[in-house]
């Protein structure tokens, strides 16, 4: 769906515009009195045939920025029953690429804030939410032949465990200070994206909150496949090799899935020890006191892809 441009004065021109961070709370309330609700930044990407506004001060082809944010809000109004992001996402992309036919492509991403519905004595409250941690992320790229690219991620979900993880065998050198260990903590802030397999808009699920519940099952995939089971855990010889679990265990769970790009920064937690002439085991390190640190952290990221993925 990439786009050639046009050669304007022996020169290749590519454009785009669009409107970002338009902010839209969304209200619904279901038939036993549940409020639900959801808080989303939508960014809008337009790939059109408007050259002439850059080259000829001819504006006429140009679909305001203002518009597409006034027209966020009234797709919000339109959808009376509660919607994914996803879906919201599909709906705007759809909109622009029908609606106007110098608009080739939209790209829409929406990122989604982390609210939760509150539990009061065991119960759930039916019209209060806390703020979570990490954030929902979609993205919708259709093209005006309903070819789609859509993808979802997981933004900043932290998670870490005090025992069963290590780091041995690694290359060492003059350079090399870090000791090899086999007990040690293990966190990271995951960002995970995946791709579906939905090459066209008339492939998606029609039923309700699908993809919610693709979110909410596939994030349940990678927290347990991180920390095992819950009395024995599982042993992490080191992020790459956890990290690759995750993967397979996403691709190998959902086969409406054609690809997983996971991103877990090595979070450290140092071993303290203090020492003085007068105590020299002030702090004598036995797995229990740490220094909790994100810089310099590292940076270990990878790819798991189907044979037909094109991710």
């Amino acid at each position: 769906m990439a786009e050639k441009g046009e050669i304007i004065e022996g020169l290749r021109f590519e454009q785009r515009h669009g409107k970002q961070r338009v902010r839209v709370g969304r209200v619904w309330k279901d038939s036993i009195g549940f409020y639900h609700f959801v808080e989303w930044s939508v960014g809008i990407s337009l790939l059109s045939d408007c050259n002439r506004s850059y080259t000829h001060d001819d504006n006429s082809d140009i679909v305001a920025t203002d518009t597409m944010k006034n027209t966020v809000y009234a797709k919000a109004k339109e959808s009376k029953e509660q919607i994914t992001a996803e879906d919201f996402a599909i709906l705007l992309a759809k909109h622009f690429t029908s609606y106007y036919k110098q608009v080739t492509t939209a790209i829409v991403k929406i990122v989604e804030k982390p609210w939760k519905r509150v539990n009061i004595d065991g119960r759930p409250h039916k019209h209060g939410f806390e703020l979570g941690s990490e954030k929902h992320v979609a993205e919708a790229i259709l093209s005006k032949s309903g070819a789609l690219k859509l993808s979802s991620s997981i933004e900043g979900l932290s998670l870490l465990k005090t025992t069963k993880s290590g780091f041995e065998g690694y290359v060492r050198d003059r350079y090399t200070l870090l000791p090899e260990t086999r007990e040690r903590m293990l966190a990271t802030e995951l960002t995970a994206t995946w791709r579906y397999s939905f090459e066209n808009v008339h492939n998606i699920p029609s039923k309700p909150l699908y993809f919610a519940e693709r979110y909410s099952d596939l994030r349940k995939v990678l927290v347990d496949t991180f920390f095992g089971h819950p009395d024995e855990g599982v042993y992490s010889p080191s992020v790459q090799s956890t990290l690759y679990q995750m993967a397979k265990a996403v691709l190998n769970r959902f086969h409406v899935i054609s690809s997983i790009n996971l991103k877990m920064p090595n979070l450290h937690f140092i071993p303290v020890n203090l020492s003085s002439m007068q105590n020299p085991n002030l702090v004598k390190f036995a797995d229990d006191v740490y220094l909790p640190t994100d810089e310099p952290h590292g940076s270990i990221e990878a790819s798991l892809s189907r044979l037909h993925s094109r991710m």
